[in-house]
């Protein structure tokens, strides 16, 4: 069994944990969808009715069922006047933390134990955001897997959470500490920066002992990083090929954060199962994807954010600013090609680099690029969930399935902006919002 698996299975153990005593009842909670697109890709259906049983869904029938003709209590939550469908899911958030003028001094005041506090309020937005699933890459493993058992467990709301930890990358490289005193920069380098395959090798398992349900890696510089080392390639290829040969051997999936074409290639040469931003990808980039059939995670709400935010905040050095301004110019157009080719895409958004709580804006800038508001749901959805190997329980509105259901007042396939306006949340059958 997979390190992914058993964390939903503690999941679906817990039955959402919060409201335990009526689910170990089977309390069953009706919903009215005016509107219900079940399956996206499909033909959304009219007046429909989602019967839930504890977490799960277990029909879904024609026209508007009587409570009254239902056994046992009955919770009706009428959204006959709403559009339903599933749950989404951030392939790309970091919890822990968002971007604040005084963001880089953090690190001499924030304790380990304030940033899982921060992560509950950030969770609990992006929860009520719509997003009853994300995937967490790259945070303090102590905090976000604490705070990922704790959703769990049901000791606190939040998304499911599947947590890589820390990233695993190279010496100066993107992810390891930088622009401190070499004091600090001593003290405070992360346990996943490794140099050559032996010492990558023994990172990555060692990432997997301590509770990652993914390897998240550094394969080329990044924007945030206070160094003039550019966006290129930075793992080197044996160090990249080791990474995902041993945890793949351990049954975990691995995403590369990459810029540069040279490093996105390398990334998917290698075996890589999902390229978060790759904001340089080139033609060979296209084939290389469709080859392997790995994913591309744009995020691209950074790319147009960042640099309406960046001047006179003092978090953005120059070196910072620099290769900011450049990846959101390139970001648009190449990810607008590999949508167009036919590349598998999964829904994310960095959040934490922009607020939690707007990823519903990630939608509106993946229209503006040229995808179909199907298409966008899509991605957040079924795609999403194929990534993370859980389609059998989440991405879609089906029997058997997890009862994480979102409704809008209007229907996002008219107007995608309708899901930054998410009007009602359920997650695990239990009324969020």
């Amino acid at each position: 069994m997979s390190t992914l698996t058993r964390v939903f299975g503690i999941c679906i153990f817990a039955l959402g944990g919060i409201n335990l005593a009526a689910q170990e009842s089977q309390q069953t909670m009706l919903i009215h969808a005016g509107t219900l697109l079940a399956i996206p890709g499909e033909a959304p259906q009219s007046r429909k009715s989602i019967i839930i049983r504890g977490d799960r869904i277990a029909s879904i029938v024609d026209g508007y069922v009587d409570p009254a003709s239902l056994d046992g209590e009955v919770q009706l939550v009428d959204l006959s006047d709403k559009f339903v469908l599933p749950g989404l899911i951030d392939m790309h958030v970091h919890l822990l933390s968002e971007i604040t003028p005084t963001s880089r001094n953090d690190a001499l005041y924030v304790t380990t134990s304030m940033q899982a506090m921060r992560g509950f309020h950030f969770a609990d937005i992006t929860l009520r955001a719509g997003f009853t699933t994300v995937r967490d890459l790259g945070g303090e493993p102590e905090a976000i897997y604490a705070l990922r058992d704790a959703i769990n467990q049901g000791i606190v709301s939040g998304p499911t959470i599947i947590a890589a930890g820390s990233s695993l990358a190279a010496t100066g490289g993107h992810g390891d500490v930088d622009g401190y005193k070499p004091e600090l920069l001593k003290l405070w380098t992360p346990e996943t920066i490794c140099d050559g395959p032996y010492e990558c090798r023994k990172a990555t398992r060692e990432a997997v002992k301590f509770g990652a349900d993914w390897i998240k890696i550094t394969a080329t510089g990044g924007v945030l990083s206070d160094t003039a080392t550019g966006l290129g390639q930075q793992l080197t290829d044996d160090e990249l090929r080791e990474i995902i040969t041993t945890a793949h051997s351990l049954g975990i999936k691995v995403a590369a954060h990459a810029h540069g074409a040279d490093g996105v290639n390398a990334a998917l040469r290698a075996g890589i199962d999902s390229i978060e931003h790759g904001t340089f990808l080139d033609q060979e980039s296209i084939t290389l994807f469709k080859q392997t059939g790995a994913y591309l995670v744009p995020t691209l709400l950074p790319g147009i954010r960042l640099p309406e935010s960046m001047e006179g905040n003092p978090f953005f050095t120059d070196a910072i600013k620099a290769k900011g301004y450049a990846a959101g110019a390139a970001a648009s157009r190449n990810i607008a090609a590999a949508y167009r080719a036919g590349v598998n895409i999964a829904f994310g958004t960095d959040s934490a680099v922009t607020p939690h709580g707007l990823n519903g804006e990630e939608f509106a800038l993946m229209v503006r690029i040229g995808f179909s508001e199907m298409d966008a749901i899509y991605a957040a959805t079924i795609s999403a969930a194929a990534l993370l190997s859980y389609s059998d329980q989440i991405g879609s509105i089906e029997l058997g399935k997890l009862a994480d259901i979102i409704a809008t007042d209007g229907s996002p396939l008219s107007d995608i902006t309708e899901l930054e306006h998410v009007s009602t949340v359920i997650k695990h059958g239990r009324l969020i919002k």
